[in-house]
């Protein structure tokens, strides 16, 4: 098939990555000239694994293309993907400025029968707006058609290349059929394509996140009630995600959540139900336990050192997850910042995400290179992003190389009683 991806982003780029992998030919848009030239080059501006290796053997078989050139684009593809950021507003909801220009520029553009696809996560009622405007634009016969994503940061490809569910949102056969047929090759082991109205898919992507979000802030939140009355959230969690009604997964306990996408849906979501007169209580809550969490590990210093004016922290991982370098809404920042107005000097390390991090910190945090000479002259280290890399770490180095032998271990990697074996002075959430 004939494609157009505009905008490549981390969602239209893996989006359009993928689609060629699977034979289609298309054609990546953005406007950003220089961003074109490097993945003309077959370089990636983003970290995600895999990612720069399929781009370069798409462009190769030609696959492939970049090009800040939109109307040319639009006239030779056939299925036209909307994949543009919809950051936060000041009032929390999605901003769609991008998305309804793009659709105007399309609209302009257009030579024939399209469909137009909102692959960008937009509020429910984006598939009308984006209607009307391309009615406003053209006489060609067109279909909209939602179609969100649903990719993790570190796993996009696999995610893309083998979903668990597409889910569909159409209003004519014409535009379910085109993309049915696009996304067969995707689901031959079985898993659904999901056709539904416009209006419930784009509430599909808001409602999944939402429900992983709460999860994640319930579970810090029973995390938090084990420190107060000596439990053990390891056996909290163990006990709870066996019941097959729950299930394992998002139960971990730390720092609290971040990145692109929770912390944006979560917001947007609350704000387009309460322009319909809901109060989505459960979603206010999820947001303030997610905030206050972030800042948990800086209290439990505050409270170990007393003063933190001149003591040395060093931070292992610096992005809001592994595998990825976005730190957006990432627990690091406040709790860096946190520890920056305290008087503390910061000493840090991450595997990909140091080049944003100095973009975040200036020179106001002193990045390393190697995990171990963040901790040269340390008073604590702290583990922020669970990287594999800090999963075994040489202790007897580490103990040698930090000024006092203190480890605040925000994601529960570690166990307790070895680091206390080994002469630590050990802080983890929701355990003794």
């Amino acid at each position: 098939m004939k494609i157009a991806v505009v905008g490549t982003g981390y969602v239209g780029l893996v989006a359009g990555t993928c689609f060629a992998e699977n034979g289609n030919d298309v054609i990546c848009v953005d406007k950003d000239p220089a961003k074109v030239r490097l993945l003309q080059r077959g370089k990636v501006p983003i970290y995600e694994p895999g990612l720069e290796e399929l781009v370069r053997r798409n462009r190769t078989e030609k696959r492939l293309t970049f090009t800040t050139a939109l109307d040319r684009a639009v006239q030779q593809s056939q299925i036209l993907f909307i994949a543009v950021g919809t950051p936060t507003g000041e009032d929390g909801s999605a901003d769609l400025q991008h998305v309804m220009a793009v659709a105007r520029d399309i609209g302009r553009a257009m030579n024939g029968y399209k469909v137009i696809v909102n692959k960008s996560t937009v509020p429910v009622g984006t598939a009308a707006k984006v209607r009307e405007v391309l009615r406003r634009e053209t006489t060609h016969p067109f279909s909209v058609v939602s179609n969100p994503e649903f990719l993790k940061q570190g796993a996009a490809i696999d995610d893309f290349l083998k979903p668990d569910r597409v889910v569909i949102g159409a209003e004519d056969p014409r535009g379910a059929e085109l993309m049915t047929e696009l996304y067969a090759p995707f689901t031959r082991t079985g898993a659904p394509i999901m056709l539904m109205d416009c209006p419930s898919a784009e509430l599909c992507k808001y409602a999944a996140n939402a429900m992983l979000a709460t999860r994640i802030s319930f579970m810090n939140e029973v995390s938090n009630v084990c420190e107060a009355v000596g439990a053990n959230v390891d056996e909290v969690r163990r006990a709870v995600a066996s019941d097959r009604r729950i299930g394992a997964s998002f139960l971990f306990p730390g720092v609290g959540y971040g990145g692109s996408c929770f912390p944006k849906d979560v917001k947007a979501m609350v704000k387009f139900a309460g322009a319909r007169n809901y109060d989505f209580e459960i979603l206010h809550a999820v947001e303030h336990v997610n905030e206050r969490q972030k800042v948990r590990l800086f209290a439990k210093m505050k409270q170990h050192f007393g003063s933190l004016r001149g003591k040395r922290i060093a931070v292992w991982g610096l992005a809001f997850k592994p595998k990825t370098d976005d730190m957006r809404e990432a627990p690091a920042v406040p709790l860096i910042n946190a520890l920056l107005e305290a008087g503390a000097d910061v000493t840090a390390y991450d595997p990909e995400a140091i080049k944003v991090a100095r973009s975040i910190f200036g020179t106001r945090v002193d990045f390393k290179e190697k995990s171990y000479e963040a901790l040269a002259g340390a008073d604590a280290v702290a583990i922020v992003t669970e990287w594999h890399e800090f999963r075994e770490p040489d202790w007897t180095r580490i103990k040698k190389l930090l000024k006092t032998p203190v480890v605040f271990d925000g994601r529960n990697i570690y166990n307790p009683e070895h680091l206390r074996g080994q002469g630590f002075t050990y802080y983890s959430m929701g355990r003794k």
